[in-house]
């Protein structure tokens, strides 16, 4: 395999003549997700000469993440897109049921939210990216390539000037940019090439993801996520417009045993769990209906370099719990925005101005990965060793009675901790 490497300037120079394409511009945001395309938007609406790379020639592809969290809801809402965002195709998840040994139980109602939007929306993350990047297109500034695979960076004298990839039909390509963003997810190619290191925890627990088709009747009355736990089995349901999204979390290096006990078994858990799925697990009939989550929490100890920053998973991987890795990079790209805007425009962009960022990010993001390895440990790990049902200890449940306290985790889930605002000046 092709060793990656940063070109030096005489290296970039001699390699400039031979790319059959070079362009500048002001900001090259590599990585077409949500905190990508979603900073390339926000940056495009200030007047900042943004282009986006997506690797992928196309956003069709099947994602994971596809929840919208109030507190992006309300981004939107601030630059005039909730509404038509809301015209798609969605469906509304409300808050978690959990069944328990007692009966079910909801910890909390996300319609307690002072808020336009006391929901998690659920939308194929293929739809908001093509939603997003259509209304980004509206701006002259705003360039978008897609089947663009970065693999060289570009220094000049010590600072990232820019990037080096290749396209569909191999042709060679670069973007000389005064910042370099990588937003490219939890297996960051910018990240790799930059040198920035990541300091890596390994959370106790895998996923299973597979659907199931929606049946007429289904659940009707469901707050939209359940949750199934058994014993030694945890089960995660999400409500999509379409379908059902599941998740069965077993514990970590335990993956072979699953498929060596079949698909049958995998059936018989999901019916355990939740009986009313019976006639639905007869459409699970390969192991490629499933795919393999290898849940993993880590966080880069320095998020930038002199022109290079890293937002989104680039910077810190976040596990599945409580769904908001698609949250916290589009909280990093509003901080982004707003911190980089004015000086992308005058054309001086400073580590100062990156550090500031990563000060801005880092906290609620060590927080929110504390709250999710506690969950790990305490809560799903006990559940995956225990033969016994869960039971929730009375004295949370009374604790949860409490409106205030009610409110915490719903706060949490919905707006995470200490989130940024869309700057519009």
């Amino acid at each position: 395999m092709r060793q990656a490497r940063i070109l030096s300037n005489s290296e970039a120079a001699a390699e400039s003549q031979n790319a059959h394409d070079v362009r500048q511009t002001s900001c090259c945001v590599v990585g077409g997700g949500p905190g990508g395309v979603m900073l390339a938007l926000l940056l495009a609406r200030r007047g900042v000469d943004v282009t986006l790379l997506e690797a992928h020639q196309d956003f069709d592809r099947d994602f994971r993440g596809d929840t919208i969290h109030p507190s992006v809801l309300e981004y939107l809402d601030q630059i005039g897109l909730a509404d038509r965002l809301h015209e798609l195709r969605h469906s509304k998840i409300y808050g978690p049921t959990i069944q328990t040994a007692d009966g079910p139980f909801q910890p909390f109602d996300l319609r307690q939210l002072r808020t336009r939007f006391p929901y998690v929306m659920v939308m194929p993350q293929t739809r908001f990216l093509e939603f997003l990047t259509r209304e980004a297109s509206q701006y002259p500034n705003f360039h978008l390539v897609m089947g663009a695979n970065v693999h060289q960076l570009i220094e000049e004298d010590g600072r990232v000037g820019g990037v080096r990839y290749q396209s569909k039909d191999n042709s060679l390509h670069e973007v000389r940019a005064l910042l370099t963003m990588g937003a490219d997810g939890r297996f960051s190619r910018v990240r790799q090439l930059s040198g920035l290191q990541m300091e890596k925890t390994s959370p106790p627990i895998d996923v299973l993801w597979f659907r199931l088709p929606r049946i007429a009747g289904d659940f009707e009355g469901s707050t939209g996520l359940l949750g199934r736990f058994g014993r030694g089995n945890v089960l995660a349901i999400i409500g999509r417009d379409d379908c059902w999204q599941l998740g069965l979390v077993f514990r970590k290096g335990h993956y072979q045993e699953l498929r060596d006990a079949g698909l049958e078994a995998l059936r018989r858990t999901v019916v355990s769990l939740e009986p009313r799925f019976e006639r639905h697990v007869e459409h699970i009939t390969d192991w490629r209906q499933v795919s393999l989550l290898s849940v993993e929490s880590s966080r880069c100890t320095r998020w930038y370099r002199d022109g290079l920053l890293l937002i989104g998973d680039a910077a810190h991987v976040m596990s599945p719990v409580g769904g908001v890795g698609i949250n916290y990079a589009i909280q990093d790209a509003v901080a982004a925005a707003n911190v980089l805007a004015k000086p992308l425009l005058v054309g001086s962009v400073t580590t100062e101005h990156l550090a500031e960022i990563q000060w801005r990010r880092e906290f609620p993001t060590r927080v929110i990965q504390r709250i999710q390895s506690y969950l790990q440990e305490r809560v799903l790990l006990k559940v995956l060793i225990s033969d016994k049902l869960l039971r929730i200890p009375p004295v949370v449940r009374m604790l949860l009675r409490v409106p205030a306290i009610r409110k915490i985790p719903a706060h949490l889930l919905g707006f995470g901790i200490n989130r940024p605002r869309v700057e519009e000046q």
